[in-house]
């Protein structure tokens, strides 16, 4: 009887306040204890149809187990205590517009009615989910070095087995489920010092300056941890392309480090100009310590592909003003055009004479996830560091043992990207024939998509150079800037949010990336296949008239 108690005289004190629900609960609370206290006697059936004792229903007990809950007590991780550093951190590319195309995705998988049938998502560069094919000879390399039996297969050519025994022999237990050392394994980062060689013909390449990564966004993050310090005046300062890659504005806002923009000459096909870097640095050492200077050579997002000559300008300038170089060169496979031709900062670097080769601080960096092979979702890539302090490198490879290593199955895929089949070999005639229709592909569309944003009144589209996107500037009327503002967006937000929900294509507005005062853009990645680009680029053309229309 006694477990009643309690819970009645809680019953009793809240049955005085007249709560409805309380009273019936205290009353079944009261006959329950009164059906105790009966003196007992023998057990008989009740008649048919007669009542039985007072038994607890569901509703019952859950209302007295709600009469002794607490309120939850107050989280430790708000929005007020956690890192402000991460809380400052945007990444365009996968921003609020790309939220927004899921939740439409949703919707017509519900079958909800919409002016369009699909969701196109051109704001990312990931090839193989717009439809590319995969490079046949890394595949079955990374297929081989995975399920190893498969190497008694007759299914598979020999030049691909020799590489993945090649591989498993540099992994422990010659199995790809093993750790490797934080640097990479070493017969794959022979590899890339071999490829960096033929690339630049001829230049040395080290091995032991070699860092396999998790894709070349791991590398740029952990080089930047190692250069920011200090603080004040004294804190680090990065300087970066003005429209850039969102990566470096959310890891530069993640370290606390400071942002220098410098901006690329839009009205130049966005060239770089050694005087901006000028005007850049001076203005930002009143603020803070200029000295990291990046470079995204082809352009992200903007496709430009530096000639040699202004890579020149950008090393002496680096060199006289004492800038650690980061030269990010993952496009460069994606050269469409005739005119251009890429050209690493090591090799341009080294050919300027001893002065330079032997003191410029320079990281580059590479990756499976573009060029022909469009490998993302294998996370692959490295980076080559150059004339850094020795006490240095072993700070950094101490910080990447952090993450003991990148995935060991990225590291053989980069492996097949820089040592692919070569003539004489079974698979080199696929290979080449595969290659080269990944990259013919692309220049077409690179063009297709020039042409046909500037025959559209209202926009204007750059010569595509290289890399994977298109950046075309547009004409937002005044009228809808001011839309824009009463929906506390910005202009070019409103407009990409408004082509998402009319028509399905999902671009990354201009201000993700960066822009100069008003200007508006969009970026958009040429990879959907050409009849689907056709239709894209002609859904585009027939908003933008229409958009021009209901805000002119």
């Amino acid at each position: 009887m006694h477990r009643f108690s309690g819970l009645a005289k809680e019953a009793s004190a809240l049955q005085e306040r007249k709560e409805p629900a309380v009273r019936f609960l205290a009353s079944l609370v009261t006959a329950t204890r009164q059906q105790q206290q009966r003196p007992s006697r023998p057990h008989r059936r009740p008649p048919l149809g007669a009542a039985g004792p007072v038994r607890w229903n569901s509703a019952a007990k859950a209302s007295a187990v709600k009469l002794q809950e607490k309120p939850p007590r107050e989280k430790i991780l708000t929005l007020e205590s956690m890192n402000p550093q991460v809380k400052a951190v945007e990444y365009a590319v996968r921003g609020p517009i790309v939220l927004k195309a899921g939740e439409i995705e949703k919707e017509l998988r519900k079958g909800i009615k919409k002016p369009f049938t699909e969701v196109i998502k051109a704001n990312i560069g990931d090839a193989h989910a717009m439809g590319q094919r995969p490079i046949t000879f890394l595949r079955q390399v990374v297929a081989l070095c995975t399920y190893p039996n498969l190497l008694d297969s007759p299914s598979f050519p020999e030049d691909s087995k020799e590489r993945a025994r090649r591989i498993l022999q540099g992994c422990g237990g010659n199995s790809l489920g093993s750790y490797s050392a934080s640097q990479g394994v070493n017969c794959i980062r022979e590899d890339v010092a071999a490829y960096i060689e033929r690339r630049d013909g001829g230049v040395p390449a080290d091995p032991d300056n070699i860092y396999l990564t998790t894709g070349a966004s791991d590398g740029i993050a952990t080089i930047l941890k190692i250069l920011v310090s200090g603080g004040g005046k004294s804190r680090t300062g990065v300087m970066i392309p003005i429209p850039q890659y969102p990566l470096y504005s959310a890891a530069i806002s993640e370290l606390d480090a400071v942002q220098v923009n410098y901006y690329l000459d839009e009205e130049n096909c966005w060239a770089l100009n050694v005087n901006e870097l000028r005007r850049s640095l001076e203005e930002a050492k009143v603020y803070c310590n200029p000295k990291v200077l990046c470079i995204i050579n082809p352009g992200n997002p903007t496709g430009q592909v530096q000639s040699r000559k202004c890579i020149e300008d950008v090393i002496h300038f680096a060199w006289e003003e004492k800038l650690f170089l980061l030269a990010d060169e993952v496009y460069q496979d994606n050269v469409y055009s005739e005119s251009c031709q890429f050209s690493s900062f090591k090799k341009v670097l080294y050919e300027m004479g001893p002065d330079y080769y032997n003191n410029v601080e320079l990281a580059s960096f590479h990756s499976t996830s573009k060029g022909y092979m469009g490998e993302c979702g294998y996370r692959g890539g490295y980076m080559e560091v150059i004339n850094l302090h020795p006490e240095i490198k072993g700070q950094l490879v101490k910080l990447l043992s952090v993450r003991l290593c990148p995935p060991v199955s990225g590291q053989a895929a980069m492996d097949i990207v820089v040592n692919p089949p070569v003539p004489g070999e079974e698979s080199y005639a696929q290979f080449i024939k595969e290659k080269e229709s990944v990259l013919n592909n692309l220049a077409m569309k690179a063009k297709l998509t020039e042409d046909l944003f500037n025959q559209v009144p209202g926009i204007h589209c750059n010569p595509l150079q290289g890399a994977m996107y298109a950046f075309p500037r547009i004409f937002i009327p005044s009228k809808a800037i001011e839309t824009a503002k009463i929906h506390k967006m910005a202009p070019d937000m409103f407009y990409c949010m408004k082509l998402l929900e009319e028509t399905g294509i999902c671009v990354v507005p201009g201000s993700g990336f960066g822009q100069r005062e008003g200007t508006y853009h969009f970026r958009m990645t040429i990879l959907p296949p050409v009849e689907k680009l056709k239709i894209l680029l002609e859904k585009v053309k027939d908003f933008h008239i229409k958009f021009l229309e209901e805000y002119s």
